[in-house]
């Protein structure tokens, strides 16, 4: 029996949100009273995650917002998708997303700001994201009035699965490839005029 993972998988299981190596060996530590090394939580990790890419788990072991869960395989997309789509109001609204893109990537940045960049008032937006704690208050600006600034929160990360704010996509993702329609210029070098 593995004594040492059976525990770091009771862990992981019950963590509301990712579970971090750093918070699983100083619960560890406290239990078992002595130092967890922290090459055999990553070790015994591993073996978790194996264990659950057999297909008679429907869950596996998910690094994600800089720690692990348990989430449900895509292969049962289907049925959750259904219970998702009837827990729909609960998401996040067009204007709650548009606000939500322009905190991830202008962060920390103020109400007025957001506004600017959208065109509207972004005060119900930006409330419904500070309840479901998907954006945290970061501290004051330095311009008049010492507006709040606003940024992305742990939980935004989990609720996006990624470990890093660097991991978003960037303009560049977006970018239409030139020359998509339509012929290519020949090379330098290619004769133009030949026929094919």
């Amino acid at each position: 029996m593995d004594f040492l993972g059976n525990h770091i998988e009771a862990l992981i299981f019950c963590s509301e949100k990712p579970i971090r190596i750093s918070e699983l060996k100083d619960c560890l530590t406290e239990m078992f009273e002595a130092d967890v090394p922290e090459k055999d939580i990553k070790s015994s990790i591993a073996k978790i995650e194996e264990k659950y890419q057999d297909e008679t788990y429907p869950f596996q072991v998910v690094k994600s917002g800089g720690g692990y869960q348990f989430l449900t395989k895509p292969a049962y997309q289907a049925s959750i998708g259904i219970l998702l789509k009837q827990q729909s109001k609960k998401r996040l609204s067009t204007s709650a997303l548009e606000t939500l893109s322009i905190i991830a990537y202008k962060q920390p940045v103020t109400k007025s700001e957001m506004e600017q960049i959208r065109g509207v008032n972004c005060d119900y937006s930006v409330q419904k994201l500070l309840e479901k704690e998907l954006v945290e208050i970061k501290g004051k600006s330095e311009g008049v009035g010492r507006p709040l600034l606003y940024g992305t929160s742990e939980k935004f990360m989990d609720y996006f699965g990624i470990n890093d704010l660097s991991e978003l996509p960037t303009p560049k993702d977006f970018a239409t490839p030139e020359n998509e329609i339509g012929i290519s210029e020949p090379e330098e070098g290619e004769d133009s005029t030949k026929d094919e």
